[in-house]
């Protein structure tokens, strides 16, 4: 029996945008600078009036805990999910499988590389300062470990922020790659600010860890750039028998 099935073309999507790596290094800086100086603030002592009014301003009664309707805490919960360490983990690695299956390597190794690095960073800078985290007000989730800075507002700004700028490339159209960035820095502001809500971490914990991490994305999409296009370059070259054609 003939097969009369047609045969279906599936077009990959061309990278239509990559950031200016001068930019991503100046903006980088930038954010580097607003986290230093929130380093040399936490170790002089100096946050001390931040820190208590930003935990302290929308709690009231005996308990000090959270003013409003049951209903905020359980989503600002679901949302500190989101840059817990499986959640996280669980996007960037459908992100990645999916620049894969894009053949958008070189955007894939920058992810990985960049994701990997701000775990080692954050990893090292909580070490190094070694602060306790907040007990003037409740816990209302689990947390452990150091407070600063923030792992959740880091590696969460780190992880979207670089999924966003690696699928905001299949876009030609400045409009999409922006809602793309901004949709991915919202998100990982709100985790931040989860923390505070919740009562594990102090202003200054999330305020440089959202800083740093999105410091490093753009860092490391800037330095990471040309070492992954060459991975790239040599995994298409591997592949180029099995499926001639194939982007890098």
């Amino acid at each position: 029996m003939a097969d009369h099935r047609s045969a279906q073309t599936i077009t990959l999507p061309a990278r239509g945008w990559r950031i200016d790596p001068r930019h991503a290094l100046i903006a980088a800086a930038i954010c580097w600078t607003g986290f230093a100086v929130m380093v040399a603030a936490v170790l002089a002592g100096r946050t001390g009036g931040l820190d208590s009014t930003g935990l302290l301003l929308w709690r009231g009664g005996a308990e000090l805990r959270p003013i409003g309707p049951p209903w905020v805490l359980e989503a600002l919960r679901d949302v500190t999910a989101l840059g817990g360490v499986l959640l996280r983990n669980v996007v960037m690695a459908a992100a990645l499988f999916a620049l894969l299956v894009l053949r958008l390597r070189r955007e894939a190794v920058v992810l990985v590389g960049t994701v990997i690095g701000g775990w080692l960073i954050n990893s090292g800078i909580k070490a190094l300062v070694g602060r306790p985290r907040p007990t003037i007000v409740p816990h209302l989730t689990e947390a452990g470990g150091a407070s600063f800075p923030s792992g959740h507002s880091f590696n969460s700004a780190v992880v979207y922020l670089a999924i966003a700028l690696a699928f905001a490339a299949m876009s030609p159209r400045q409009p999409v790659r922006l809602t793309i960035i901004a949709a991915a820095a919202v998100l990982s502001l709100t985790i931040a600010f989860s923390r505070v809500w919740l009562g594990v971490h102090f202003p200054s914990d999330v305020i440089a860890g959202w800083l740093g991490g999105v410091g490093w994305a753009l860092l490391a999409t800037a330095l990471l750039d040309r070492p992954a296009k060459a991975v790239a370059a040599q995994a298409a070259e591997s592949l180029e028998a099995a499926t001639p054609g194939e982007v890098a």
